[in-house]
């Protein structure tokens, strides 16, 4: 489908790629990852012929049927939906093409057309082309809107829309979560499960790879390394080859502590059997992939608030919203400790929530009640829409605090890789990831009690989406969160709220249950003037429940006993590697290589069967009820 051969590239005098050959087959779906600036979409541009590689050859079958994410949209007065068919220009010039025949009374040419718009599946374009925007998160109302009366954000929706309704065999997408919701993410990604041809996919957001691809192609110091496998995978690779590096076994081992630390504080606060396994799992996996970002530039803590207060805010009934409610009836206590992250679709009211908790906008009802110590750290798109592009990353920080030396702030800044003449240079100069990294600095250098964050993770890169899970889980304070980014989510945040019809309720689940709920096909109701029908069981069918009840119970025995066996292994194989005579110089290799394999291969085994034994728990609650 797509071979690249010895390639070498450069952007003006940096060369980013160098001896990059890899070829991807037909129907095969990789996801492209690296740091920021690597030169991961300049490749695609190359793919697409927009620049010309400084050695090698890229191929592909000359019919091949090419769609990319363009990153502009026209500000003209086509409406929406004929903005989407038109990623079928083909589709659309023929159906244009129709309406002018009818118009002209050219009956003949009329029926040709037809015929063709048939044989291209026309008849069903404006209902695909629905489909799409509604996944999106638009309203019918949208439909008829003209371009230029979207936003930026919303305009990149739209191109992602059209791209999806183009007829493709290969699919380049270059960040296509970045100006998406939850809802719409977790559309996209089973939207992307469907699609039968190849794809190469450059996201930052590790849940969004793992239901996604079973590729990664890595960019790595001017290579491209292919992995087979989704992002765990890759990473658990990536983190069994840093572990064999001595100079780096320490700092390894400080990080998997801190994990250990956020399990044991953490595990006995989810309430229900549920939620407690599924988030087990999540921190195991922290655990996991801890090693994966040991060489990784970015280390930071956020500061202790000097004072806190208990509640540091609590709001009482109520009303919250511009000229007119969005949301009623809120009622929400915030404690030092508590980590709340919001749910609910898109214009729900989760930025109005998160706006009045700051008292960006007054309250129209009920009471907004402050601590007298509560010191708000908030970030949002609008934070780094705001900073002074004149003045450096360093200006930005001194002005919070005049009296901190510059040793000291450089100091600061170096955890967030500004460094040398970087902490100097003007934020005009700045890239997407850099400035939404000073943003974050800012927020963390005002030593703040409560966390307002409403998608901290636009424009940054893996290793600083980490480093920022690392330092909430470390943060002290109250965190409110609004992300796209499940990962972020499942490990810092304890319980969820979800934000719908004009209320703000308890959400009694995990991140797979609001998936569920999302994706879950609406259920008819029944006619007002009908009852169910009240029918007893048959017989039969009760004998056949309890067999199955028995049947299930026998296999949870079954499961229990094996993963008591399991975690009995796990802790002898990480006993041993606890073993200082592993890293020394002149060990075996060998053995430490082997008891990682055992440890990854007796953690992926106990996940699986924690999960069967959900299921079948479920399952068997599910029978004795009914």
């Amino acid at each position: 489908m797509l071979t690249l051969t010895d390639i070498a590239l450069r952007r003006g005098t940096e060369l980013l790629l160098e001896g990059v050959s890899f070829t991807v087959p037909h129907g095969r779906k990789v996801g492209v990852i690296g740091a920021n600036g690597t030169g991961k979409t300049s490749l695609f541009k190359l793919i697409l012929g927009e620049l010309e590689a400084e050695q090698g050859s890229v191929d592909y079958p000359a019919d091949i049927r090419m769609a990319h994410l363009a990153q502009e949209v026209p500000a003209t007065e086509d409406t929406a939906i004929r903005y989407v068919i038109g990623g079928d220009a083909p589709l659309l010039a023929t159906m244009d093409t129709l309406a002018d025949a009818e118009a002209k009374g050219e009956f003949g040419k009329v029926g040709e057309l037809h015929d063709s718009l048939d044989t291209m599946d026309g008849y069903s374009a404006n209902s695909r082309a629905e489909q799409l925007l509604v996944g999106l998160g638009f309203e019918e109302a949208d439909f008829g809107r003209p371009l230029k009366a979207f936003s930026g954000g919303w305009r990149i929706r739209l191109n992602l829309a059209r791209t999806l309704m183009c007829p493709s065999d290969l699919l380049l997408l270059d960040e296509p979560t970045n100006h998406l919701d939850l809802d719409a993410i977790l559309w996209l990604s089973n939207w992307i499960k469907h699609y039968q041809g190849s794809m190469l996919l450059i996201s930052h957001d590790r849940e969004f790879l793992d239901e996604t691809v079973e590729g990664i192609a890595y960019f790595n110091q001017q290579h491209i390394e292919m992995f087979t496998g989704n992002y765990s995978r890759f990473e658990r690779l990536k983190a069994e080859r840093l572990a064999e590096q001595q100079a780096a076994h320490e700092k390894q081992q400080r990080e998997i502590e801190h994990m250990q630390e956020f399990v044991r504080r953490f595990r006995y606060k989810a309430t229900k059997a549920r939620q407690a396994q599924s988030r087990l799992k999540a921190l195991e996996r922290m655990e996991l992939i801890a090693p994966a970002h040991i060489d990784s530039p970015f280390h930071f803590q956020i500061p202790k608030a000097d004072k806190t207060s208990n509640p540091l805010l609590v709001l009482d009934r109520a009303s919250l919203g511009y000229e007119h409610p969005v949301l009623s009836d809120v009622r929400l206590s915030l404690l030092p400790g508590d980590r709340i992250g919001l749910l609910g679709h898109n214009g729900a009211g989760k930025s109005t929530l998160v706006k009045s908790l700051r008292g960006e906008i007054p309250i129209l009802g009920g009471h907004r009640t402050p601590g007298a110590n509560l010191k708000i750290g908030y970030f949002s798109q609008h934070q780094v829409d705001e900073l002074d592009l004149q003045r450096s990353a360093y200006d930005h920080i001194h002005k919070l605090d005049t009296r901190s030396t510059e040793q000291q702030i450089r100091t600061f800044l170096g955890g967030f890789d500004f460094r040398g003449d970087k902490v100097m240079d003007p934020v005009a100069t700045f890239s997407g990831g850099e400035k939404a990294r000073l943003a974050l600095a800012i927020v963390a250098y005002s030593k703040p009690n409560l966390l307002l964050m409403d998608e901290p993770t636009n424009h940054l890169d893996m290793d600083m989406r980490h480093a920022l899970t690392v330092a909430l889980q470390d943060f002290d304070g109250a965190i409110v969160l609004i992300s796209h980014d499940r990962h972020l989510l499942a490990n810092t945040v304890d319980r969820f709220l979800l934000v719908d019809n004009g209320k703000v309720q308890p959400f009694d689940g995990d991140l797979d249950d609001y998936r569920a709920r999302l994706l879950a096909p609406a259920k008819p109701k029944p006619p007002a003037t009908e009852k169910p029908a009240k029918t007893g069981k048959p017989a039969k069918r009760r004998d056949q429940d309890h067999r199955e009840a028995r049947r299930l119970k026998t296999r949870i025995k079954t499961v229990e006993e094996r993963l008591e066996r399991l975690q009995r292994k796990l802790r002898e194989t990480d006993e041993a590697l606890a073993d200082a005579t592993l890293y020394q110089d002149g060990a075996d290799s060998r053995d430490l290589n082997r008891l990682l394999r055992d440890q990854s291969g007796l953690q992926e085994s106990i996940a699986q069967l924690e999960q069967e034994w959900l299921n079948k728990s479920q399952q068997l609650e599910s029978a004795e009820g009914e």
